[in-house]
């Protein structure tokens, strides 16, 4: 490990959670007898049953620049990708090491919010209540909070649910930790399905390590969150507006688009190192023009190099760029017509005040 400590530590890090650092220990691959929930059929040109004509060509391009941009970046990847095909059918397009646990670093804050949702959903929580935000729980890197200088502000659970989507805010998953302890997150995905996906408990029960997941798990989420089946549809319309709005993160699958196309993809992007190297992980959903979920993608990528570039010139990074954009053009002909939930957001619309 390199002599600072990650932000994967730094979150979860307690009064006596210190000497768990020390002593973590790296994920297992999962067995392969495990069946995944969420899993899509495999299929597409070349497979049996696999679509034919415009779809099977975009599933195609998505396949042959997957390949080629991985192979440009380097490391080691895990990744899955699903797209609607013309009938309407959630097919898989890439399955590469699929059912790999990973650390999924700031990815995992999908999954800390979907427990505070359900923890909303089921009237134990309110998105209007509010916590204090005290000097003792701030945390650096990603995010706000920190950037305050002085503390005391009384904040909403909106609020830091906000800012841990929108800007990735570290401390946001401790106040989140504050309403919904590690133990219950996890008793929470456990009752959703997830076998792999959980959080990393420390000796202070109100705090975590983001933990681990899968790339087939964490498109799962995605695709129940798009179809408004994980949580209520209010709960989803919620999350959704904001990993969909224009502020958020754009320098991967986001950046090679205009305002209005960003504004149909909701992503979350999550990065840090580890023994192996550095780690870039991006997931997502996008839509269609009329608001339906079209296409799913949770790409995990570790053991790279540029161990300290958190920006947009990282080769995975660019490599995000260049499969947003040619996942984006895959759907353009494609309309998820027998979707059961849409979601759309309002245009985006400049203000200067007054």
């Amino acid at each position: 490990m390199p002599e600072h400590v990650s932000r994967r530590a730094a979150i979860g890090m307690g009064a006596a959670a210190a000497a768990l650092v020390a002593t973590g220990r790296p994920a297992a691959a999962a067995p392969a007898t495990t069946v995944a929930v969420g899993r899509a059929p495999v299929s597409g040109p070349g497979v049996p049953g696999g679509p034919l004509g415009v779809t099977g060509t975009a599933q195609a391009s998505i396949r042959q620049a997957y390949d080629t941009q991985k192979a440009r970046a380097g490391g080691v990847w895990h990744s899955h990708i699903a797209m609607v095909n013309a009938a309407g059918t959630l097919e898989t397009v890439v399955a590469d090491d699929a059912d790999r646990v990973t650390h999924g670093y700031s990815v995992q804050k999908l999954a800390v919010a979907v427990a505070v949702m359900d923890k909303i959903d089921r009237g134990q929580l309110r998105l209007d209540q509010k916590l204090d935000l005290t000097a003792d729980i701030i945390l650096g890197g990603t995010g706000i909070y920190f950037l305050h200088t002085v503390w005391g502000d009384d904040i909403t659970v909106a609020n830091f649910l906000t800012a841990m989507l929108l800007v990735s805010d570290n401390t946001a998953v401790r106040m989140c930790g504050r309403v919904v302890p590690a133990l219950e997150i996890n008793e929470i995905l456990a009752s959703k399905g997830f076998t792999h996906t959980r959080v990393e408990p420390v000796a202070n029960p109100n705090r975590f390590f983001l933990g681990v997941t899968t790339p087939r798990e964490t498109h799962d989420l995605l695709w129940r969150l798009a179809n408004k089946t994980i949580v209520t549809p209010r709960s989803a319309d919620f999350l959704l507006g904001i990993l969909r709005w224009i502020n958020g993160y754009h320098d991967g699958v986001r950046r090679n688009m205009s305002s209005a196309e960003r504004s149909r993809v909701a992503t979350k992007y999550g990065a840090d190192y580890d023994e192996l190297g550095a780690a870039r992980h991006e997931a997502g959903i996008m839509f269609d023009a009329a608001g339906a979920p079209t296409l799913t993608y949770a790409m995990f990528a570790d053991s790279l190099g540029d161990l300290d570039n958190y920006g947009a010139t990282h080769p995975a990074v660019q490599a995000h760029a260049v499969l947003g954009r040619t996942m984006f053009d895959a759907i353009a002909t494609v309309t998820n017509r027998t979707a059961k939930a849409r979601h759309t957001v309002d245009p985006f619309r400049p203000v200067s005040g007054g």
